[in-house]
């Protein structure tokens, strides 16, 4: 072969050679995931996501790739942020982090399987038709937050039997506030107790829901499930124990950042069973075939040193009871 020969052929080896790596990486799937949280706070349910997609054989970096898209508690971001999904074809859309990532990925897209998590009832929200089949291009997993009210209340009775009046904290930007609050409202009935609502949605109206809570001499308080909520754990546990008012949660997270109790499934478990939707939807399973799945299990954490604080002695029956004692 002549030199000038070999230097051609060579040479058209090296052109197809980067050409034959980028089809190769366009072979591999691209999750988009779009949540209303931050990434700061979010480590965990990313690694049970991660670990969901790898019990169904999918590795970030390796077999899948994932586009994230965070609107840090900003939720009128959501819409540009599930359209820029849109385009750049995604596999599948992942929405997380309360009902609206769920209405602008659906707005966004007819035909892009979208795996959702959803703290209420998805029926109700009118993201799918039925739990057993789903129907449209959307499934995924919910917790029924809303149904949990009542025995929250029920557990800070238990703790705080004095008290005929608990205080309800509800994020009104969320869809859905407002049927939480008829769940709280309706659980206070059931159990003969007034029920006080407040409303934040911003880290100032924090700071004014708990002076406002003094005024109006609440002695203990019920979070409701929101993802501006959980963001703020770390200053929820700060103004209840600097102003001694016992408060419930729905999410263990909150009670290792020094709130008092909770109740409720494990996030991490529903954001590993969404990883796992996201793997069989990727090897070809159609999202209407795949039943809204509901949480198996239910844990009580009660945390012993914000108790002493708060000067608390959490009855012997309740500790029983619990899942996990933070000491």
């Amino acid at each position: 072969m002549r030199r000038r020969e070999f230097i051609a052929l060579a040479g058209g080896a090296a052109a197809a050679w980067p050409r034959a790596v980028r089809a190769q990486q366009s072979a591999v799937p691209v999750i988009g995931f779009l949540s209303s949280r931050s990434p700061g706070d979010s480590p965990p349910l990313l690694a049970a996501f991660r670990h969901g997609l790898g019990d169904t054989d999918y590795v970030e970096g390796k077999t899948v790739a994932i586009e994230f898209r965070w609107a840090e508690d900003q939720y009128d971001r959501l819409p540009a942020l599930a359209a820029d999904l849109v385009r750049r074809q995604v596999s599948v859309i992942v929405a997380t982090g309360g009902p609206a990532p769920i209405i602008a990925a659906m707005a966004a897209t007819k035909t892009i399987p979208i795996v959702f998590t959803s703290g209420r009832d998805p029926v109700e929200l009118g993201f799918v038709a039925s739990l057993s089949r789903p129907g449209a291009n959307a499934t995924g997993v919910t917790l029924f937050t809303g149904e949990l009210t009542i025995k929250r209340m029920e557990l800070l009775r238990e703790l705080v039997p004095k008290a005929s009046t608990i205080a309800f904290l509800v994020n009104p930007a969320t869809r859905g506030s407002e049927s939480s609050t008829r769940d709280a409202q309706a659980a206070a009935r059931s159990l003969g107790l007034q029920v006080y609502v407040v409303a934040a949605s911003s880290e100032r109206d924090l700071d004014a829901v708990f002076a406002t809570l003094v005024q109006q001499q609440a002695v203990s308080l019920v979070v409701a499930a929101d993802p501006f909520l959980e963001s703020r754990r770390t200053q929820l546990a700060a103004l209840a124990a600097h102003h001694a008012i016992p408060a419930i949660y729905q999410w263990r997270e909150n009670v290792v950042a020094g709130g008092l109790i909770s109740y409720g499934p494990r996030l991490t478990d529903m954001y590993r069973q969404a990883g796992v939707y996201t793997g069989r939807i990727l090897k070809g399973a159609k999202s209407t075939d795949l039943p809204v799945m509901q949480p198996a299990r239910f844990e009580l954490v009660i945390n012993l040193k914000t108790a002493e604080a708060l000067g608390l002695t959490i009855p012997p029956t309740l500790l029983a009871r619990a899942d996990e004692v933070i000491e």
